[in-house]
């Protein structure tokens, strides 16, 4: 899967990455390339927890291709 990342440098000087399609996909590094890797580790993280949660209820799960 692909996503967008924005990743930011914030006033203490951390980079904050954000994922807009995942809603509260968040993560930081001391480094653009730490924080890259940070989010790649959230991702997997936020997925999971989704698929977790859609399992757990009525709710029927569909892969949709645009």
């Amino acid at each position: 899967m692909k996503f967008n990342v924005i990743i930011e440098k914030d006033d203490s000087g951390f980079y904050v990455a954000e994922v807009p399609a995942l809603p509260g996909c968040f993560s930081q590094g001391k480094t653009f390339d730490e924080a890259k890797q940070n989010i790649k580790e959230a991702i997997e993280g936020w997925l999971e927890v989704m698929n977790e949660k859609a399992k757990e209820s009525d709710r029927e799960v569909i892969e949709v291709m645009v």
